[in-house]
């Protein structure tokens, strides 16, 4: 199936933040709100963004409720995410998407968002696995990834490069890129949100999992026949465990080895997940992957992808 892309921005279009997972500081609220206005945009707030209900930003109904609305607003070009934490997979098999096909909106948010991420794309829609409200508040206006985020934003799609890796396979590949959080796709594994592997170049990051849980995870899917089918493979970001030599090898390493035996491009060390330059990553979107002998590129193609060449200058 293929990928509709919502409009892009236009400088005094309104987006809504919203708080669907767990709690969050006013303060960042507050950022993320300076900084999207500074980019042109009217930003509305959800009611319930700033909400505590447990380790929740409001009960499942309020949460629910503030999503839906941003969904059904046919004058909101964009729904921001503030934070993940644990708390979307409440919403994932409520949400109404009658209205959002009369006026498709930008998604955007990561980590425990991959969930919402998994939703859109179920429905054809794709979305935009970005940083969220800390990082709009506590980096400067300058910061790389959160100009790829405004770009992207109003229709300049990018193309990224990155540093080598030791651990690499070089090759060429074109695919949909898909992918996110590595433990919240797992847990959506054998659901109607589930990521198809065929023609999917994937991208995994995760934050605090101990290695061994990584591997299982990973095990999951060759075992499940989802590696096979692969394009492509980015592996990006594992940080926040510690590496208790429990697989024999460190972690990288170990996944390497799952993936040794198919022959598409693989990177390691991509920059996505939770960490400062953390690229923006349309999900849903065509993709070319290359890896090679210098570094990792990649470029988003298709008619949506306009001034590529701007923005990669960015990246690098």
């Amino acid at each position: 199936m293929d990928m509709l892309f919502p409009p892009f921005l236009e400088k005094g279009d309104k987006v809504m933040i919203v708080s669907p997972s767990s709690k969050i500081d006013n303060r960042f609220l507050k950022g993320a709100k300076k900084r999207l206005e500074s980019w042109g945009l009217k930003v509305l707030m959800g009611k319930h963004a700033g909400g505590d209900s447990g380790k929740y930003a409001g009960t499942v109904r309020q949460r629910l409720r503030d999503f839906q609305r941003a969904m059904d607003d046919p004058k909101v070009k964009a729904v921001f995410c503030s934070r993940g934490g644990y708390g979307a997979v409440h919403l994932i098999d409520k949400i109404d998407f009658t209205a959002f096909r009369q006026s498709p909106k930008w998604l955007i948010g990561f980590s425990d968002i991959t969930a919402l991420h998994n939703l859109f794309q179920a429905n054809g829609y794709a979305s935009l696995h970005a940083l969220m409200a800390r990082h709009l508040t506590v980096e400067p206006e300058d910061d790389p990834c959160a100009l790829h985020l405004k770009h992207i934003l109003f229709g300049e799609l990018p193309l990224y490069t990155c540093e080598k890796h030791r651990l690499n396979r070089k090759g060429t590949a074109r695919g949909v890129l898909r992918g996110g959080n590595m433990a919240v796709a797992y847990g959506l594994r054998g659901t109607p949100y589930d990521i198809p592997a065929e023609g999917t170049v994937l991208f995994l990051e995760d934050i605090g999992e101990r290695p061994h849980a990584v591997e299982r995870m990973m095990y999951n899917l060759k075992l499940g026949g989802v590696l096979e089918k692969l394009s492509g493979l980015i592996i990006g970001q594992f940080t926040e465990y510690e590496e208790d030599r429990s697989l024999g090898k460190e972690l990288y390493a170990a996944l390497a080895d799952l993936v040794k035996e198919y022959d598409y491009p693989v990177c390691f060390g991509f920059p996505v997940g939770h960490v400062t330059r953390n690229f923006p990553l349309v999900n849903g979107a065509d993709v070319e992957f290359t890896v090679g002998r210098q570094g990792v590129e990649l470029k988003f193609v298709g008619d949506e992808s306009r001034n590529e060449e701007v923005i990669g200058a960015i990246a690098r």
